[in-house]
């Protein structure tokens, strides 16, 4: 996600000698809150190219609307999520929900064991908790739309939850209570499914979406084009 497209009024910035004092600092202001605005999105953005858009990075995980599960302890390799539990293996999901909502199914577990999907949008807000914290450990199918959906609910859906961005990232965490219990929680995570409405329902796909062009970002290209780009002459002031 470019610096020059997210924060195009910045450039504003680049004539601030010629302007009045007042002028200047409504700019100065108006230009560090969007930096601050929009660096969760921006932020966010990097971990689902990595996890989804990256296929040749290492924290690469699998395509759109996949949901892949990760059978292991978290070390200090796994960077893209800045700290990641150390006794909740994780699956993870990169929703584009341009085309039609995608099903993740919950499987029944133990009432001791914590489990739950985490629903984050682009913004960063956690939209959603279905498992353990909402539902209980019954399991079940939900149904996960884009903003404004209105397509028929199939039966069998225990919930339909609505992410307020059609680019969406959903986690989920297995509690693990000790090493002899990794091979319970693979069985668990085996039974974690994600597929799309057309696919659950056994209907037509609908039409697929435009294909997306999507923007080249990396955690170096973070720090220099976006971390480092108020500090540069013409260019927002620094955070600090």
């Amino acid at each position: 996600m470019k610096r020059r497209i997210l924060l195009q009024g910045t450039t504003a910035l680049m004539v601030l000698s010629a302007l009045p004092a007042f002028a200047q600092d409504d700019i100065r202001a108006v230009a560090r809150e969007a930096y601050i605005y929009t660096y969760p999105m921006v932020k966010n953005y990097l971990t689902m190219y990595q996890y989804a858009l990256d296929p040749g990075g290492s924290q690469y995980k699998g395509p759109l609307n996949t949901l892949v599960s990760i059978a292991r302890v978290y070390t200090p390799e796994d960077t893209a999520i800045i700290t990641p539990n150390s006794d909740t293996p994780y699956s993870f999901i990169v929703f584009d929900l341009r085309a039609e909502p995608v099903v993740v199914t919950m499987p029944p577990i133990e009432k001791d064991r914590y489990y739950s999907l985490q629903l984050i949008d682009l913004y960063t807000n956690n939209v959603d908790y279905p498992g353990t914290r909402v539902d209980g450990n019954g399991g079940g199918d939900f149904l996960i739309t884009g903003p404004g959906w209105k397509g028929d609910v199939p039966k069998g859906i225990k919930r339909v939850i609505e992410m307020p961005t059609t680019l969406a990232l959903g986690i989920i965490r297995t509690q693990l209570f000790s090493p002899d219990d990794l091979e319970k929680v693979k069985q668990i995570q085996a039974r974690y499914k994600a597929a799309v409405l057309s696919a659950y329902a056994g209907a037509p796909a609908p039409a697929a979406p435009p294909s997306i062009d999507w923007l080249l970002i990396s955690d170096e290209l973070m720090v220099t084009d976006y971390e480092l780009a108020p500090e540069r002459p013409g260019h927002a002031p620094p955070l600090s």
